[in-house]
């Protein structure tokens, strides 16, 4: 067993960091959004997706735990202005609300 994959998880867990929606607005124009649930380990989920593990991504997908943000949910993101954290796994961004955290601006 390799060291490569907890490598994977620290160099992305370095690079997450707190958002706010309008700084996110011009990666949800391009598509390039991806929303993780709240229950799901962001830093996890950035890892499956870095590594192309297709299963996890899928499963994730099917039962709605990572979801493509559409209209309603940047609706709803620009009018509450929650606390939001972010990951870039190229070409995704993948954004998780943190529920009791302050907001940044």
């Amino acid at each position: 067993m390799t060291e490569q994959p907890s490598t994977l998880y620290a160099k992305l867990l370095g690079e997450t960091a707190p958002i706010t929606w309008q700084e996110l607005q011009p990666f949800f124009a391009r598509g390039a959004l991806l929303m993780v649930g709240g229950t799901q380990d962001l830093i996890a989920v950035a890892q499956a997706v870095a590594e192309n593990d297709q299963a996890k991504v899928s499963a994730w997908l099917a039962g709605g735990q990572l979801k493509k943000i559409d209209d309603g949910c940047a609706a709803d993101l620009l009018a509450r202005d929650p606390a939001l954290w972010a990951v870039v796994v190229a070409p995704w961004v993948l954004v998780q609300e943190r529920h009791g955290a302050p907001v940044v601006h």
